[in-house]
């Protein structure tokens, strides 16, 4: 398998998106000032206590209150608010290292004893604001590296159960107990097996700095602050799924692929060569294939092979799935055996839309009904094996007797939805329109409008794939004759997000030319 990366710099927005064979199977939105990241460490102060829940809510800036747990304060509590109070009253970064940490707290106790309204306490996002619900909170800070987790005001190391070997683990777990500060625990992950201890320091000393710089930054911090901003989506996506069989990281922003090239270079510099900054004329989610597969695979109707289709619907409380053979019709077999056809072809697909839409909490499935135990058996330990590159927490249960499968999924970020229906763009759905051949005057115009009011000279023009074949067509296509005619230069960008009668204009240095505002304000 083939994984590349692509991601889509936009002055608003970065993309993301994993292909594994040219197949998109993971794809991430994220908004340039997108606040209330995982990872994220604020200063929090805690505004109201519910002792039947045994949580609290706690103020950390967002316009709803933030949900911490009893269970989520962390065994070690103690010593972070005592590292606080410490902080607070000598008013400078104190060294963990020489602290002694207070007594852990009990697994069963009660939050009313822990927390008062008021306090002011250090916390972490767990999970980013979800529909109509807050940040859910820890004040069990970490610090996640590609090969082990930081965890601060503790001192045990763990091992990932995922490496299997006895001798490994004893391995990694004596290395990192030799080279590892006072009071800091670490959680070892899969990705150190075998590493080199080299390796294993190199990376626990950036996971420290970050530690003291978030120290550093308390000292200053005011109630509702930020105290520690989590790397780049980037960055985090590939700390998390980077391995060697990566052929290429394609990126269409010369600063960002900088920033990648180097993170490449520091955990694995003999790849260093996969990051290609892309300068080609198309955008660059077209150029790979991406635009036509978002907008094939996020609607509520999903076909996947032969007329078979998926039913996807989103409800508060869970995801339901249901599957259906649609026109599916091959006489050479019986209705079990192409209902067990189906069915395990569903399964492969509902996998990729499980990480490719990020759906998290209940999954409900409706698979078609087959009599055979046998076959039941063999689709559920089939949707097992899709769902083991999964990096998401999930479980997965036996078909029911209704023919249902239940799957859960970690929920840690909003579900991707991306809208596959359009409003006409020349009507804006009232059903009537200017005549389209006259289309081509509205672009003529607009160029008119840049080149003699706006003394705008260069810029590139993005109009639909169909659109820009007509407008370059020929020897002396309508695009030439308008550079010379105006006396500008532009570039025709061919651009499948654009409807059929939509356009627009990108200065010199990419940023939309919003025409509409522009003739308002003359």
């Amino acid at each position: 398998m083939i994984s590349e990366l692509v991601v889509d710099v936009q002055p608003n927005e970065i993309t993301l998106a994993l292909l594994e064979d040219k197949k998109l199977v993971e794809l991430q939105k994220e908004s340039q000032d997108v606040s209330f990241s995982v990872g994220n460490i604020y200063l929090g102060r805690v505004k109201k206590l519910m002792p039947a829940l045994n949580a609290a809510f706690v103020d950390v800036g967002h316009k709803k209150d933030a949900f911490l747990h009893y269970l989520d304060l962390g065994v070690e509590f103690n010593s972070v608010a005592n590292f606080q109070s410490m902080v607070a009253d000598k008013k400078k970064p104190i060294q963990i290292q020489k602290m002694k940490l207070s007594p852990t707290i009990e697994k069963e106790g009660s939050i009313v004893d822990m927390l008062k309204p008021g306090q002011e306490v250090l916390v972490q996002i767990a999970k980013e604001p979800i529909s109509t619900k807050g940040p859910r909170l820890t004040s069990e800070i970490s610090f996640a590296g590609r090969f082990m987790v930081l965890i601060p005001f503790m001192n045990r190391v763990s091992v990932s159960q995922k490496i299997r070997s006895r001798e490994e683990r004893a391995r990694l777990r004596e290395l990192v107990q030799s080279i590892k500060p006072k009071n800091f625990g670490v959680i070892i992950r899969t990705n150190a097996k075998d590493k080199r201890v080299a390796e294993l320091d190199a990376e626990l000393k950036v996971l420290v700095k970050r530690w003291e710089k978030t120290a550093e930054n308390l000292v200053k911090a005011k109630p509702t602050k930020l105290v520690f901003e989590e790397t780049g989506r980037t960055v985090a996506l590939l700390r998390d799924i980077f391995d060697p069989s990566f052929e290429q990281i394609h990126i269409n922003d010369e600063g960002v692929a900088k920033q990648i090239s180097e993170y490449v270079s520091l955990i694995a510099p003999d790849r260093k060569n996969v990051v290609n900054f892309y300068k080609g004329g198309l955008p660059i989610l077209d150029n790979f294939g991406i635009t036509k597969q978002v907008k094939s695979l996020f609607g509520k109707t999903v076909t996947f092979r032969n007329g078979a289709y998926l039913i996807i619907e989103h409800t508060e409380a869970l995801h339901v799935v249901d599957v259906n053979s649609g026109n599916r019709n091959r006489k050479s077999i019986d209705q079990e055996q192409s209902a067990y056809e189906v069915n395990i072809a569903a399964a492969e697909e509902i996998a990729r839309q499980l990480r490719l839409r990020d759906m998290g909490g209940i999954i409900v499935v409706d698979f078609i009904d087959m009599g055979s135990g046998d076959h039941r058996n063999k689709l559920f330990t089939k949707m097992s094996e899709f769902l083991a590159t999964d990096r998401a927490k999930h479980k997965v249960l036996p078909l029911s007797r209704f023919g249902l499968m239940q799957i859960t999924r970690q929920r840690v970020r909003p579900e991707m939805e991306i809208a596959t229906s359009e409003t006409c763009p020349t009507c804006f759905g009232k059903g009537t329109i200017k005549s389209s051949i006259l289309f081509t005057d509205t672009l003529e115009g607009k160029i008119d409008y840049l080149a003699n009011k706006l003394k705008v000279r260069k810029f590139s023009l993005h109009i639909h794939p169909y659109v820009a074949a007509f407008v370059k067509q020929g020897f002396f296509s309508l695009s030439s004759k308008w550079k010379k005619r105006y006396g500008v230069s532009f570039k025709v960008i061919p651009n499948q997000d654009l409807g059929f009668l939509e356009y627009k204009f990108f200065d010199r240095d990419n940023n939309e030319i919003d025409l509409k505002e522009e003739i308002e304000m003359k």
